[in-house]
């Protein structure tokens, strides 16, 4: 099965994460088969916290792919980062 889920990246004690799309059997941050975007749970600043690409999320849910729950938060919350930037 395919999934939609984070890949941990940074520092020590400054998480940084990709959302990738991946088979569910590879490692957390092993092969992936396309990068969607990222979140940066500690942004300050100007700093974006999260970046995503709905319409290739859209792509690959209609494929059949699973979002993990985190994920699926993410993705809601930038659908609404992007509704009031558009607004």
């Amino acid at each position: 099965m395919v999934k939609i889920r984070l890949t941990r990246g940074g520092a020590k004690k400054r998480p940084f994460y990709h959302i990738i799309v991946t088979d569910s059997r590879s490692a957390r941050d092993g092969r992936n088969i396309e990068r969607l975007g990222y979140y940066n749970p500690v942004a300050a600043g100007n700093e974006k916290r999260i970046e995503l690409d709905t319409a290739r999320v859209d792509h690959w849910v209609g494929q059949g792919a699973q979002m993990t729950d985190k994920v699926r938060n993410l993705y809601k919350e930038a659908g609404k980062v992007a509704a009031q930037a558009s607004a």
